[in-house]
């Protein structure tokens, strides 16, 4: 058959290239070794300027309270809120608690006294976030009732009990390196075949079209299959995690992306002329589908007209179904929604890469 000698070409010119072999095989190792300690969105190590006017044994305790803390850093008292504010003029604070005078007087008449917090706000998150911890320290220390409250509450965690980062990050992880091998490598194939010249010849060869998109497009589905395995691998060998649903339910989401992405890349390549308008192309529609897509920020926090276009964002849909059955553990109804949605997406891009690459033949 054609497409064999079409394949075992497509395989030879991988071989012979030992830069890509490495990076098929090192890019994922480094990112999933790396990232899931880097790519952590948690608010920790709030640096804590602390002004005590009070000097009691109230206003002591407050301060032990917050040393304990395992979200601050601790970087001392200051003598005044003038000197505290230098510290965050030269982002060496992030906050600033300024305890007054009176201030365990005023809690013993039942009095609530007047505690101020300057937060460095330039990082709008961690100013908010590290203002809300503290706040809730402060309350607690002021208010007893407060206090009795909270011990009362029950919480339960579902699906991630210890609250890992790490178990939410590895499959958007997964998905960044599904996205940029089988969609920047296919995007080059051909474009560098242009530039060297060598398709000339198989556009002169009886070969149809859909044979050659095929035969393009097979081996980076499976470095898409092989990266996602060594996923696996890497997330169960050095953090202990494992999906907790299907693994084929996880790979055949992995298929479809990987289709889609080796096509939109083909797509690419068939209407570039050099390297660089391909990798300019894509490195766009890369950084859109990534930030539009809730691997790292939840989609319903953006704003409407955002979460509108999302519904043409085929990230979307891959690393909600990756989340469902790889943290969850959901069945494959849960995700039929999004193997729909990813399907159509491939049809509709495949058909798009065999009909825009130009034949002479």
């Amino acid at each position: 058959m054609i497409i064999k000698y079409l394949l075992r070409k497509e395989i030879l010119q991988i071989k012979r290239n030992p830069f890509l072999l490495r990076l098929i095989f090192m890019y994922p190792i480094i990112i999933m070794c790396v990232m899931p300690w880097v790519a952590n969105m948690e608010v920790k190590n709030v640096v804590v300027d602390i002004v005590d006017n009070d000097h009691s044994t109230t206003s002591s305790q407050l301060i032990h309270r917050i040393e304990a803390s395992n979200y601050f850093i601790f970087n001392g008292q200051k003598s005044s809120y003038n000197e505290a504010l230098k510290d965050i003029e030269k982002s060496n604070a992030d906050l600033v608690l300024v305890i007054p005078k009176d201030y365990e007087k005023n809690i013993v008449n039942g009095k609530k006294p007047q505690v101020l917090i300057a937060a460095n706000a330039v990082n709008g998150t961690k100013g908010a976030m590290g203002t809300a911890y503290i706040t809730q320290i402060v309350t607690a220390n002021t208010n007893s009732d407060l206090s009795s409250l909270t011990s009362k509450m029950s919480v339960f965690y579902l699906h991630n009990r210890s609250l890992n980062y790490k178990l939410y990050m590895i499959p958007a992880l997964m998905a960044l390196l599904v996205m940029m091998l089988c969609g920047f490598l296919p995007a080059l194939n051909i474009v560098s075949e242009k530039e060297v010249g060598t398709i000339e010849q198989i556009n002169v060869t009886p070969v149809k079209k859909w044979t050659f998109i095929l035969a393009k497009l097979t081996p980076y589905w499976m470095i898409g299959i092989i990266v996602m395995m060594v996923c696996f691998l890497l997330a169960w060998a050095i953090y202990g995690i494992t999906s907790q649903g299907n693994l084929l339910y996880v790979v055949f989401t992995t298929l479809l992306m990987s289709l889609f992405f080796s096509s939109v890349g083909l797509i690419i390549s068939n209407y570039s002329h050099t390297m660089q308008q391909a990798i300019f192309v894509m490195w766009f529609l890369v950084v859109c589908m990534i930030l539009l897509s809730g691997l790292f920020t939840p989609v319903r926090s953006m704003p409407q007209w955002a979460q509108r276009i999302n519904f043409f964002n085929p990230m979307v849909y891959y690393v909600n179904s990756l989340r469902t059955i790889f943290i969850r553990g959901g069945a494959f109804v849960s995700i039929i929604r999004e193997v729909c949605v990813l399907s159509a997406f491939v049809l509709v891009t495949g058909s798009w890469a065999v009909l825009s690459y130009k034949k002479n033949s």
